[in-house]
């Protein structure tokens, strides 16, 4: 039976977070992020959601995790690298890019898993302990909670960057109802610096200033989000954008994944064009639906590979092969 203790050891969830396989971990304390929310509130009233619609919804618990979780005490905050050489070679001519994350198993599971694991674990120690996981499932600040947890800071491309492991990370969340022998600090390093690549490499212009985003000019909202009426020259993607990323001198040196259940599923560069336009359903729910592409569907994608254009671009299969 677990002991009643009403602290948790900051140092055991530590040591359970690496055991399931997570590369990164911090623990803060749940606050009110005011600056972030007059942040978002600009952000909504320039219009820079587009169509994401659900943006606008829940913001009363979006920047409060004690308003999202009734009793929250503690939020410990996981990552865990995906770098792989999938978008090493990609070039600026290259066609039917997938970015790099969604070339391997869906993350939310994989995520989702591995948050379950630890609580349970925790909870064999503390019987008292309660908490719930998250992985892109609510209105939580993951990133800034993330840089409360001592992991990293937020990038003029306006992902976490991490000392370590660059960009090339994925977050998930418990939030506990038991509080922490110990919290991490905010990340205070150097960050960015004076470096400007990834807003100079974004080919829409989408990164319209620091840590803002413009998504009806991202070509990874273009490809995967709510399909807008604007054309977008999409360089090349079909699910995703890497190019704010691949600039990243910390991405660059960033180590390789360790994980094996982020290990590639399968190599864009190694599917044609004419592969993709001659595909049917069933190939595809075979080859990708345990990956994120299952989410946009084989029709969007296929648009996707004829630049986002809403015809039958993909009628004659046996078209000649553009790619390079």
């Amino acid at each position: 039976m677990g002991r009643i203790n009403s602290m948790i050891s900051y140092k055991q969830i530590k040591s359970v977070a690496s055991q399931v396989g997570f590369d990164l971990c911090g623990v803060a304390r749940p606050r009110l992020f005011e600056q972030n929310r007059e942040a978002y509130g600009r952000w909504i009233d320039a219009g820079y959601d587009s169509t994401l619609e659900y943006m606008r919804r829940n913001l009363d618990k979006r920047f409060d995790v004690s308003a999202l979780v009734e009793g929250a005490q503690s939020v410990v905050v996981c990552a865990v690298s995906y770098k792989s050489d999938i978008n090493s070679f990609y070039q600026p001519h290259t066609q039917n890019k997938v970015a790099s994350y969604a070339c391997c198993r869906d993350y939310h599971k994989t995520i989702k898993k591995m948050l379950l694991q630890m609580l349970s674990r925790l909870q064999q120690e503390y019987s008292q302990l309660q908490g719930r996981a998250f992985v892109d499932t609510a209105p939580l600040l993951e990133k800034q909670m993330a840089v409360e947890a001592g992991l990293g800071w937020i990038g003029r491309q306006s992902l976490l960057v991490t000392p370590r492991f660059g960009s090339y990370v994925l977050l998930g969340e418990l939030v506990l109802n038991l509080a922490v022998d110990s919290y991490d600090e905010p990340y205070s390093g150097v960050g960015c610096g004076e470096c400007r690549r990834c807003l100079q490499a974004c080919p829409t212009g989408a990164l319209v200033e620091d840590m803002v985003v413009d998504t009806s000019r991202c070509i990874s909202c273009h490809t995967i989000e709510a399909e807008s009426h604007n054309r977008l020259d999409l360089s090349g993607w079909i699910f995703g954008c890497d190019e704010c990323q691949m600039c990243c001198p910390y991405n660059k040196q960033a180590e390789s994944h360790h994980f094996a259940a982020f290990n590639p599923l399968f190599d864009p560069m190694a599917i044609s064009t004419q592969q993709w336009l001659a595909m049917d359903e069933e190939e595809f729910a075979e080859r990708f639906s345990s990956t994120p592409l299952k989410r946009s569907g084989l029709e969007r994608i296929k648009r996707n590979v004829c630049g986002g254009v809403k015809v039958d671009c993909y009628a004659d299969s046996s078209a000649d092969d553009t790619d390079e």
